[in-house]
C-alpha cells in the first residue's frame, strides 16, 4: 500500500529520490508522472497513485512526455518481496506472459490462473495481460528510439500480434504515434542502445571491475568502466556492453540481439545484474551509522550488490570455481555474431553432464534459480546437495536470487556484528576485504 501522505510530500517537493516508488496519475489529464515531475501540482481529489508504470498504463493513463516516468528506476519492492506477487511481476518482466501466456506464468508459480490474476490485482491494480501489454509498449518504445528498424520489425520484435494492436498500445500509453517517438537515427547497425536508470548513489565502475574481475575469455571481456558479455536468452543468443558514463544517473547500454524479441529480458537481466532497482539511499543510511562500516561507506558511496544475467551460470561458476573456463571453452557455443572478444555463451546445464551434484538438481529441476523461483525452496535444496558449501549457499542467495540480507561465512566477522547490520547484510558484505566469487 502506498502511503498517501508521504506520496503527496515526496510530489510537494519534487523528491527524485521516490521515482519509481510510485507513480503519479491525473485523472482530469489522463497523465501519469514520477512524483519528482516539475509540472503543476494537481489537486488531490484528481490523484491516482499507482505502484508501477505498468499499472498506470493498464488503467488508462498516458506517460508524461516532460518526464518520461516509463524510463524510471523499477521499485526495489519486487527485488527484494518473495511473495507470489513479486515473483509473478519479476517473471512478467522476463517476458514469460509475451512466450507461454497467463497460463504458463500461472504454471511456473505453481498456482491457478485465478489466483495470479486476484493477486496481481491487488497488488498493482492490474492483471497479468494488461501488465505484459504495458511492458510490450516500453519495449517498442525503446527500439523506436533506438532508430534503425522499420516500424513493422518494431512492432513484432516487441512482441504485438498485429500493427493495429502495436498502433493502437502506443497511442494509449504515450498519447503519440510511433514514427513521432523515432529517435535522431544516430543508432549503430545491428545494436539497440538504451539508458539504464539508476537512483544515485551507485558506484558504477566498481561494480563493472567486480563483474569483470574473474571475466572468462571468450564468455566475457572488461576494459576500465566497460563490461563485455554474451547472453543466453529466450529466444536466441546476445552480446550486451554495459558502459560507465561519469556524473550521469545512468549506465549506458549497448545490446547486440540475434532475436530483437529478447530486449524486454535482456534490458531486465542486466537490470538485476547491476542491482540497479535498490533503493542505495536507505542501505547507504543504514549501514553508515555502524562503527565499523561507517567510514568505508562514506570511502566508497553506493556500493551495490553484484547480480548475474544467469542465475544457473552463477550456480555453477559458484560451485565449480576455477573447473568453469576450461568448460566454457571446451562446451560454450560459438556466437554467430561475436563482439571483440566475446564468442562464445556459456554452456547450458544440459551440456555439462550430471557428475555434480548441482549440475544434476538444476538438470532436473529440483533446484530452480529463475525469476519465478521460491527463494525458501531454493535455500532449502541448495542446503542439501553434497558438495555445496556454506559459504556457496551464501553467495548463491545473494547473486543469484538477490537477498539483500545473506550472512557470508569466512569473512572474520562475529555472529553479534552480522546481526546489527541486518536487514542489508548482503550489502554489508560488500564493504569487506572478500575472497573474489565467480
Amino acid at each position: 500500500m502506498i502511503d498517501e501522505e508521504v506520496a503527496f510530500a515526496a510530489m510537494e517537493s519534487r523528491d527524485p529520490r521516490f521515482d519509481g516508488w510510485f507513480f503519479v496519475a491525473v485523472t482530469t489529464t489522463r497523465i501519469y508522472c514520477r512524483p519528482s515531475c516539475p509540472a503543476v501540482m494537481p489537486k488531490r481529489e484528481n490523484v491516482r497513485l499507482f505502484p508501477s508504470a505498468s499499472a498506470a498504463q493498464a488503467n488508462g493513463f498516458r506517460a508524461c512526455r516532460r518526464c518520461r516516468p516509463d524510463a524510471a528506476p523499477g521499485s526495489p519492492e519486487w527485488d527484494l518481496r518473495t511473495d507470489l506477487a513479486a515473483r509473478a511481476m519479476r517473471l512478467i518482466a522476463d517476458g514469460v506472459v509475451d512466450r507461454e501466456g497467463v497460463a504458463g506464468l500461472a504454471g511456473r508459480l505453481g498456482y491457478s490462473v485465478r489466483q495470479v490474476h486476484r493477486q496481481l490485482v491487488a497488488e498493482v491494480g492490474a492483471g497479468a495481460q494488461a501488465l505484459a501489454r504495458a511492458q510490450r509498449a516500453r519495449t517498442a518504445r525503446l527500439l523506436l528510439e533506438s532508430g534503425g528498424l522499420p516500424v513493422s520489425d518494431v512492432a513484432f520484435a516487441a512482441g504485438f500480434a498485429s500493427i493495429r494492436q502495436f498502433n493502437e498500445t502506443i497511442r494509449q500509453a504515450y498519447g503519440t504515434t510511433p514514427s513521432r517517438l523515432r529517435g535522431p537515427g544516430t543508432a549503430r547497425l545491428g545494436v539497440v542502445e538504451v539508458r539504464l536508470a539508476f537512483r544515485p548513489p551507485m558506484d558504477v565502475p566498481g561494480m563493472l571491475a567486480a563483474l569483470g574481475e574473474q571475466a572468462i575469455p571468450g564468455i566475457e571481456e572488461y576494459a576500465p568502466g566497460v563490461y563485455t558479455r554474451s547472453l543466453v536468452l529466450p529466444h536466441a543468443a546476445g552480446v550486451v556492453s554495459l558502459r560507465h558514463v561519469p556524473g550521469a544517473d545512468h549506465v549506458a547500454c549497448a545490446l547486440w540481439l540475434d532475436d530483437l524479441r529478447d530486449l524486454a529480458a535482456a534490458v531486465r537481466r542486466c537490470r538485476r545484474m547491476l542491482d540497479l532497482d535498490a533503493d542505495q539511499q536507505a542501505v547507504d543510511a543504514f549501514l553508515a551509522g555502524d562503527p565499523l562500516l561507517g567510514p568505508r561507506v562514506a570511502a566508497r558511496p553506493g556500493v551495490r550488490v553484484p547480480g548475474h544475467v544467469d542465475p544457473e551460470e552463477l550456480a555453477v561458476r559458484t560451485v565449480l570455481g576455477g573447473r568453469v573456463a576450461g568448460l566454457a571453452e571446451r562446451y560454450g557455443r560459438p556466437l554467430p555474431n561475436p563482439v571483440g572478444g566475446v564468442t562464445r555463451t556459456f554452456p547450458g546445464v544440459a551440456a555439462l553432464g550430471t557428475a555434480e551434484p548441482l549440475i544434476r538438481a538444476l538438470a532436473g529441476g529440483r533446484l530452480r534459480l529463475d525469476s519465478g523461483a521460491d527463494p525458501q525452496e531454493a535455500r532449502k535444496v541448495l542446503a542439501d546437495l553434497p558438495g555445496v558449501g556454506e559459504r556457496e549457499v551464501a553467495i548463491i542467495r545473494m547473486r543469484a536470487l538477490g537477498d539483500p540480507d545473506v550472512l557470508v561465512p569466512g569473512l572474520g566477522v562475529p555472529d553479534e556484528v552480522w546481526a546489527r547490520w541486518r536487514p542489508w547484510r548482503s550489502y554489508a558484505a560488500q564493504h569487506l576485504p572478500m575472497p573474489a566469487a565467480r
